[in-house]
């Protein structure tokens, strides 16, 4: 009782002096020229945020767009390189030095027309055949379609004539007898000096446009007049980049490379030039993408004139640069906020120490009146606090009790999830160092890997366990009442495997929000999936449901099985310690009347009854977290 007394002794008297000197100074108004500066201040930061978010944006849509154009130019040089050989190996073929020296042996060309469609079909190329000196074809792998090559004077085509003059011809274009495109190879035929004809082939790349698909950026192949003849949208191909000289145009029409093809213009617009080969355009392509900007890369390909160019579209550049002015505007906002509460601190502590002055003298006789009457409180409370700490700690020891008994059950279940990814981890590692002995670190690396999944697996394994046995206090916070299942049937799912039972999970759609503990919610969803377990024991079709059904204050959650239900002897005494229809030693019966327990903890409560088919059903009813404490 000194002690108490001793502790609420009045505190001396401040002089009002103190509060009336310093009130004048917290009071005075701020100048003008700390606001001014403080926009000043603002301004920059957002020009420099906007800056610098454009210029880290433009660097990484670069760097990405270069290897992606890398990757898709090597994947046409790779197409490309695959086909080259093949008009080569005709030049081994004496039938076709026969067939072309003796045009008209009908025997002889149907034999090489044949030859030509099983080569033409084992290399999976669109056409393959042979011209005569003057273009003619005289042997074709589609010797036997409608639209066949035989006969057709092909004379036009510039890889006919790279092929007399050079030795070989590549060219483009679109075929003017099967309206397809395709890529075009050419190799001379020569017995010595003597020239007879020309080996062709053409290649479909269609299928490196259906690679390309799919991406906000756009994939384009141009030639050496810069018609794009690939294109990841099928909108923007055969139109040129730039408008076509007249020498071009005349070009392409002797040539028939676009045959029927009206070659529109896409409309690019440069509008900044940017380190290297890089620029940002607009481009307006009539029937395609809307206009847009793009950030062009390009780079050159093997072919003569050719280039691969990537469009990436410049939008996340755009976004970046409004996320970092919006985070600069929060930052200036909180930044003024805090000067501002700075200032009504300062307020508040001037009109909080005038008003402790005056209240001082009467809050020191209060002290002493209320110490003499609540002694007796004390002591009372004490020994009252003393009983609720022994009642508690009774409690907590049956529900860590539970938590125990349910881990036990888990315990076999959880040694075989375990022993799996050990025995893996075992075979990992022998290969990893058999690897490095032989010299082949990237496959040892790879096993490495492999190992650091499966060890976070299990620790995610192991963490649920350690979370679930761990002996917290009761926290209440919003809990996504899915993830609480979730956890609950990732515990049991050794035991539901087992025993071959068929969860049913009935959600709504919309996310539901409770307020509980997270464990202890989660301890009681084990204890009664558990029990819907064992209560099927035996059954054919062992299945439990899950159900959630939201309103506006509260969330039920129902678990249901399909056995036998529960005696109705038992019924009044279902949440009673130890009371279970359970064999001896299958249970304690302290499941159910701890969940009881742990629901009133939570603010809810726990019913059980047999479901309107059959089996028992528990519904726990709980607290529904308020709108705007949860995300």
């Amino acid at each position: 009782m000194a002690r108490l007394e001793s502790r609420l002794e009045p505190l001396p008297s401040r002089p009002g002096s103190t509060v009336t000197a310093a009130r004048p100074l917290l009071l005075r108004a701020r100048p003008l020229w700390l606001w001014l500066g403080f926009a000043a201040a603002v301004a920059l930061i957002l020009v420099v945020a906007d800056w610098f978010a454009g210029e880290v944006g433009r660097q990484r849509l670069r760097e990405s767009g270069t290897h992606q154009l890398e990757v898709y130019a090597a994947g046409l040089r790779s197409e490309l390189a695959k086909y080259e050989y093949l008009p080569g190996l005709l030049t081994l073929e004496r039938d076709v030095f026969r067939v072309l020296r003796d045009p008209g042996n009908a025997e002889l060309t149907g034999a090489v027309n044949e030859r030509l469609e099983h080569i033409n079909r084992i290399a999976g190329t669109a056409a393959l055949y042979i011209l005569d000196r003057n273009g003619v074809a005289i042997s074709a792998s589609n010797w036997n379609e409608e639209a066949s090559f035989v006969g057709m004077d092909l004379s036009y085509r510039p890889y006919f004539w790279d092929a007399i003059e050079r030795g070989e011809g590549r060219f483009y274009a679109i075929g003017t007898t099967s309206g397809r495109p395709g890529f075009y190879f050419a190799r001379a035929l020569r017995d010595g000096s003597e020239l007879l004809g020309v080996a062709a082939l053409k290649v479909s790349l269609d299928h490196l446009e259906r690679a390309w698909a799919g991406s906000s950026d756009v994939v384009l192949a141009l030639d050496a007049n810069g018609i794009v003849f690939l294109a990841s949208d099928s909108a923007w191909k055969f139109r040129a980049m730039s408008p076509l000289s007249d020498q071009a145009t005349e070009r392409i029409r002797a040539s028939r490379q676009y045959w029927n093809v009206a070659l529109q213009p896409l409309n690019v617009t440069p509008k900044t030039a940017l380190a290297g080969n890089a620029r940002l355009v607009e481009v307006d392509a009539p029937g395609a993408a809307p206009q847009r900007d793009y950030l062009e890369l390009t780079q050159s390909l093997p072919e003569p004139g050719w280039r691969l160019a990537l469009l990436a579209n410049f939008s996340p550049v755009y976004e970046l640069r409004r996320l970092a002015l919006a985070l600069a505007i929060a930052l200036s906002a909180f930044l003024l906020a805090l000067l501002l509460y700075a200032r009504q601190r300062r307020l508040f502590i001037a009109q909080s120490l005038a008003a402790k002055e005056a209240l001082q003298q009467a809050n020191d006789a209060l002290e002493l009146k209320v110490a003499e009457r609540t002694s007796d409180l004390i002591s009372s409370n004490a020994q009252l606090q003393r009983e609720i700490t022994e009642r508690r700690r009774a409690e907590e020891g049956l529900v860590q009790a539970g938590k125990l008994a349910v881990l036990g059950q888990m315990a076999a279940g959880i040694t075989h999830e375990l022993n799996q990814p050990l025995a893996a981890l075992r075979m990992l590692s022998a290969n990893a160092c058999t690897f490095l002995e032989r010299g082949r670190p990237d496959n040892a690396r790879e096993n490495l890997e492999l190992i650091g999944s499966l060890t976070d697996r299990m620790g995610k394994i192991t963490g649920q366990l350690k979370a679930f046995a761990r002996k917290d206090s009761i926290h209440l916070q919003p809990l996504l009442i899915a993830h609480s299942i979730a956890n609950a049937l990732f515990l049991l799912a050794p035991r539901l495997r087992q025993n071959k039972v068929e969860v049913v999970r009935q959600l709504p759609d919309e996310p539901v929000w409770v307020l509980a503990d997270a464990i202890r919610l989660e301890q009681v969803l084990v204890n009664l999936i558990a029990n819907a377990i064992d209560a099927m024991e035996g059954q054919s079709e062992p299945r439990v449901t899950i159900s959630v059904t939201a309103a506006r204050e509260r969330v039920d959650i129902a678990v249901r099985d399909n056995g036998p239900g529960i005696a109705e002897a038992q019924l009044p005494r279902l949440f009673e310690p130890f009371a279970t229809t359970k064999e001896p030693g299958k249970g304690l019966g302290l499941g159910l009347a701890i969940s009881s327990s742990i629901a009133r903890e939570l603010g809810g409560d726990l019913k059980g009854r047999n479901g309107p088919e059959r089996g028992a059903e528990f519904t726990l009813s709980l607290q529904r977290a308020p709108e705007g404490t949860h995300d």
